[in-house]
């Protein structure tokens, strides 16, 4: 109970309870500060201790034969998907947290807007994902623990064997999917609870669903998975601008990556392209 006091504030209820009634506003520049350190420490990592990019296979020829000048990555499904996803996201942050940083205005109901449709685009995601795409391509296999084994003993000078080339989504996407989606939930779960104390077109306004100390733990949960997104989208904002990841990022703009991109960073057998038939590639051609 020591650090949920900590991170929260209190108040007494009309009953004399003493019950939690949303996080402490210093985590939103907690949350804001660690995201700017995390970019300034990879930042200098990367400028002053980074090595070359070296692969188990990278002596070995990479077949090309075949192989479209663009290499198809995201579906348009999966690329609308996203930047609902995206704008909606941007808009609960702004809704949620500019209000306490000074700015008033009647955020409420925009509030409610994004958080109906990233959930339903998550929704949409989830059926997507696991009817008409490779479900297992994105969570972490055992390929990627032994390479990452392998990069942490070559960080620390112990010899070891480089790490193969990347399958479709690296290790780092694999993690960084599983953290989205942990706060994603926890904040969509406690979200759609805490709409029955506002006027919504869906349900009725029912402020008397939980008792005052359970309201008050949703809004600490629905608080804590807020201030975790800032920190997470900074993240991931600064991976989709940095030099070396824009391939990576026009691939969700466009649906596709340069051939060259994928035959330097990813192995063909872990993430395997088809090959078009004679006259099936004249778009990619024509790119």
């Amino acid at each position: 109970m020591g650090i949920l006091r900590l991170i929260t504030e209190w108040a007494t209820s009309p009953w004399g309870q003493n019950v939690p009634i949303h996080i402490a506003w210093f985590l939103i520049w907690l949350a804001t500060l660690a995201g700017l350190l995390f970019l300034i420490v990879h930042a200098i990592c990367v400028r002053y201790f980074a090595r070359a990019e070296e692969f188990e296979d990278s002596a070995l020829p990479t077949p090309a034969v075949g192989l479209p000048k663009r290499i198809p990555r995201h579906s348009l499904a999966a690329r609308l998907f996203h930047w609902i996803m995206a704008a909606s996201m941007f808009t609960l942050l702004f809704t949620a947290f500019l209000p306490k940083t000074g700015l008033q205005f009647d955020w409420v109901t925009y509030h409610w807007i994004a958080g109906s449709v990233l959930t339903v685009s998550i929704l949409f995601h989830v059926i997507h994902a696991s009817f008409w795409l490779d479900f297992r391509a994105i969570w972490p296999d055992k390929a990627d623990l032994v390479d990452a084994l392998r990069r942490v003993h070559r960080f620390m000078g112990r010899p070891a064997p480089p790490p193969r080339r990347f399958a479709k989504y690296p290790l780092e996407n694999k993690l960084y999917h599983g953290a989205i989606i942990a706060t994603g939930l926890a904040a969509i779960g406690t979200g759609v609870f805490m709409m029955s104390r506002v006027r919504t077109i869906f349900l009725p306004r029912n402020p008397y669903l939980f008792s005052d100390m359970m309201w008050g733990l949703v809004y600490v949960l629905h608080g804590l998975a807020g201030v975790g997104l800032i920190t997470l989208v900074m993240v991931h904002v600064y991976f989709a601008v940095r030099p070396e990841k824009l391939d990576i990022t026009q691939s969700m703009i466009f649906g596709s990556m340069r051939r060259e991109f994928y035959l330097k960073h990813y192995d063909p057998q872990r993430w395997a392209v088809a090959i078009p038939r004679p006259g099936a590639s004249r778009r990619d051609e024509e790119a």
